[in-house]
């Protein structure tokens, strides 16, 4: 790990404490930006309470920043405890990280995300899919026929490993001998070391489950894939409808909605998805947003 890498994760991971305070992403862009306009010392030594007092820090700011960046020992020992679980960083500042993600969030996207499998997964295309936990028969097919397409088409298929439309999609996508990435919001070390699968988990491997990681995930899943498939979104809740609609929003990928007659499909069209059919899967490739985003 490089000086950058580790310091950048200083500043801005939890290292798995909830506790933890790490700098937001506003002031780590700031911090940053007064650091490049320093002086640079005589010699080389690290960045001391009173050359961040110079910068226009408060005294308890500044002590705030040098001894998150004190750590070491701390972040050293976080490290190792995931690598004995087959886990790995991949901060911002790394050549790992996937530039998909970093082009489409910019400072939005994860300081780090903790990876465990097979790492060149990221420099393949892939499609991402996300739905609800709870599918009619119809849409069951239609995640399956998802899964199925992205593995024989020679994509891999980004999904948040949920039990419903991501796991329908995941199995189905393996059996016909496709790779898959699943950004899960529970404790990656718990997840198992597969042929052909990535998981990937935001800033820390040892957390659990919580709804705000499940929705923080979401992002990463859309921008993950060149485009997103929506298997169903029941209703205007829920992190299918409000992981879409940020999708929308920000433009990060073209969404795709199965076309399975329900007012949330017809309201995601309104708002940019384009309907499709399990007939429009046999070329991937040929799949072209055509309408436009109201936003």
């Amino acid at each position: 790990m490089t000086a950058k890498e580790q310091g950048f994760l200083l500043l801005t991971s939890q290292l798995g404490d909830m506790e933890r305070k790490p700098l937001t992403v506003a002031q780590f862009r700031s911090l940053a930006m007064r650091v490049t306009q320093m002086e640079k010392p005589k010699q080389s030594r690290e960045l001391a309470e009173d050359d961040l007092v110079a910068l226009g820090y408060d005294r308890r700011t500044a002590l705030r920043i040098v001894t998150l960046l004190s750590e070491e020992d701390r972040l050293s020992s976080y490290i190792n405890r995931g690598n004995r679980q087959d886990c790995y960083p991949i901060s911002r500042v790394s050549e790992a990280y996937p530039k998909a993600v970093r082009k489409r969030l910019g400072l939005d996207a994860p300081g780090c995300l903790w990876a465990k499998g097979d790492v060149a997964l990221l420099n393949r295309p892939a499609v991402s899919l996300v739905g609800s936990r709870q599918l009619s028969d119809a849409n069951r097919l239609f995640a399956e026929t998802v899964g199925r397409e992205v593995a024989k088409q020679g994509f891999t298929l980004v999904s948040g490993n949920a039990r419903g439309a991501d796991r329908a999609a995941q199995q189905a996508c393996l059996e016909n001998g496709g790779s898959v990435i699943s950004v899960v919001a529970d404790e990656l070390e718990k997840c198992p070391l597969v042929k052909n699968v990535l998981y990937l988990s935001e800033d820390s491997f040892d957390l659990p489950f919580s709804a705000m990681r499940a929705l923080s995930r979401n992002r990463v899943i859309h921008t993950l894939g060149y485009i997103t498939i929506v298997a169903q979104c029941n209703g205007q809740n829920g992190g299918t409808w409000a992981g879409t609609l940020k999708n929308l929003h920000n433009n990060w990928s073209p969404v795709f909605c199965y076309a399975d007659g329900s007012s949330t499909a017809l309201e995601l069209k309104q708002l940019g998805a384009t309907l499709i059919a399990s007939k429009d899967l046999s070329d991937l490739c040929a799949l072209q947003p055509n309408v436009e985003s109201l936003f």
